[in-house]
């Protein structure tokens, strides 16, 4: 059963990314502000999801969140700025749209990037423990993944329809005889054994 809330009585969102781990396409990240009173035990850490569950319980999230946001930062940024950098500041991109300015952030995992002056903390595995994280992880994780079936109608080859650009070994198999794509991301070991140099030749 995972906490409503941290503490009661203030508004706190829920932060949390998707896509961290993939060799390609953006990373994802939600934030997420539960209403006061609000405890549904169906929402749990989206990776203990099956997809028609992710995909109910978003339908669910979105309509009943006090307020909710899905942002994305791009490979070309994810390589400017590395993977980690990266997740923080989709997460801020997410707040900055929010409709509601929360009081306190409770964030996935164990760093963050301060925002602003808005208190937070961050809470190792924490879609498994709170609510509205796990919420913003459900939202962060299906919206990613219906972008990364967007790109596989045109890139059928690396099956993103079902890896989502994790590191298979399908999907390696599949850069080794096609090549990398303009959404696969540079700063990562697409390929084992230092063939990495030949990838994105012009």
């Amino acid at each position: 059963m995972l906490h409503p809330y941290l503490a009661p009585d203030r508004i706190e969102a829920g932060c949390d990314e998707a896509g961290r781990g993939c060799l390609a396409g953006p990373v994802f990240a939600a934030a997420v502000i539960l209403p006061p009173g609000y405890d549904n035990p169906e929402l749990n850490d989206s990776k203990k999801l099956n997809t028609s569950q992710r995909r109910a319980l978003r339908a669910h999230i979105e309509e009943a969140a006090l307020a909710w946001k899905v942002a994305s930062f791009s490979v070309e940024e994810i390589d400017r700025f590395n993977i980690f950098q990266s997740s923080y500041r989709a997460m801020h991109r997410a707040l900055d749209a929010l409709t509601v300015r929360p009081e306190f952030l409770l964030i996935d995992g164990k760093f963050f990037i301060p925002y602003g002056d808005t208190p937070y903390e961050c809470v190792i595995k924490g879609d498994g423990k709170f609510q509205s994280i796990a919420a913003a992880g459900i939202l962060a994780k299906t919206h990613r993944d219906e972008y990364m079936e967007r790109l596989h109608k045109t890139y059928p080859q690396y099956a993103w329809n079902t890896n989502c650009g994790y590191p298979t070994a399908a999907h390696r198999a599949a850069i080794e005889a096609h090549g990398a794509t303009v959404h696969h991301r540079r700063s990562f070991q697409l390929l084992k054994g230092g063939k990495q140099f030949s990838l994105f030749e012009e």
